[in-house]
């Protein structure tokens, strides 16, 4: 049997503070079962936070405050075509992806849904995303949406719903997650959550939610790689144990010529793109690598048989802020 782990998944917060574990492993310990937030599904766990990321494989998964779990590691669709996606959907499941991140502004549910569905796996052992787009903010569109979603993909549930972004304005916002709310209620997805929003908009929300507007933040979704590591909404969402994901955690390839990547790439044995994606593990997020050929995708997914040091790690920590798209957390309104 496996056990759950009593302690959240590891935070970034403190390696800025120089507490990040060393990739040595210490002692392990067996944890009893236990019901908490956001813990690591393993069978032996380490001593600390920090180091947890070290034992994890691709079959680990975090317990969210919804009383779910989510995989680790999950493959992003983010501007593959259709006609592709359900390829490399099907190779991502074959390599042993459990999470498929999608959306509805992506154009591909149809595709992710048929390659889950013909992949021969139980439906409850993967792990779907997909997200209100900013058209569709408010109460009444977003319920549309999220029926338009369900049927679009082919499927009884999601795992997973997010708000792609803050657009439209407070009553919006809280419109779009009072459905969120009510299809939880009805089955019709397990766990809710934000992307793209900043600290002004997850306090809006939370009060809201405190104020009994109902429901529960499991994940924020933000685009995290060295080269913008929003340090303040994470250790906002992790704080309140709250997972996040690293959507474009590749940083879409801009930096794979980085010399510090090569410099690190080099002492491992592994390209930068697996690289940036143990950083992101390392920090205690969910990385979402994409990837439209399919070659790649086992690699992306071997990325447990090492762990960065606290050196390479800070190596890696460039204080710099360079989005690679949009950036809605900024957004005042």
């Amino acid at each position: 049997m496996l056990a759950m782990n009593h302690e959240p998944p590891p935070t970034s917060a403190g390696l800025r503070n120089d507490l990040i574990a060393a990739a040595i492993i210490p002692p392990l310990r067996t944890v009893p079962l236990l019901h908490s937030h956001a813990g690591l599904v393993e069978r032996d766990t380490p001593m600390t936070n920090s180091n947890m990321a070290s034992k994890q494989t691709l079959q680990s998964k975090y317990k969210l405050r919804s009383g779910h779990e989510i995989p680790v590691l999950g493959f992003g669709v983010y501007l593959i075509p259709p006609s592709t996606t359900e390829k490399v959907v099907a190779e991502a499941l074959k390599n042993g992806f459990r999470h498929i991140d999608s959306a509805i502004m992506y154009g591909n549910e149809r595709a992710c849904g048929r390659a889950i569905r013909d992949s021969g796996l139980d439906r409850s052992d993967i792990f779907f995303t997909t997200k209100i787009p900013p058209e569709s903010m408010g109460y009444s569109d977003a319920r549309r949406a999220i029926e338009s979603s369900l049927r679009e993909a082919g499927l009884d549930y999601f795992d997973l719903i997010l708000i792609h972004a803050p657009y439209g304005g407070k009553e919006a916002r809280l419109g779009s997650w009072r459905a969120l709310v009510e299809a939880q209620k009805a089955g019709k997805v397990k766990s809710i959550g934000v992307s793209n929003y900043g600290i002004h908009h997850l306090e809006e929300l939370e009060e809201y939610i405190q104020g009994g507007g109902g429901g529960e933040i499991s994940v924020g979704q933000y685009e995290l790689h060295p080269w913008l590591d929003h340090s303040d909404i994470v250790e906002w969402c992790q704080s309140r144990e709250i997972v996040v994901e690293a959507y474009s955690p590749l940083a879409h390839g801009t930096r794979f010529r980085e010399p510090v990547l090569a410099q690190i790439g080099e002492k491992y044995g592994k390209s930068p793109a697996q690289v940036l994606i143990r950083w992101s593990l390392q920090m205690g997020f969910v990385p979402l690598p994409k990837s439209a050929k399919t070659q790649r995708i086992p690699q992306n997914a071997n990325v447990f048989d090492f762990a960065l040091s606290p050196e390479d790690m800070k190596l890696l920590d460039t204080g710099e802020y360079s989005p690679t798209d949009w950036d809605p957390t900024v957004d005042e309104d």
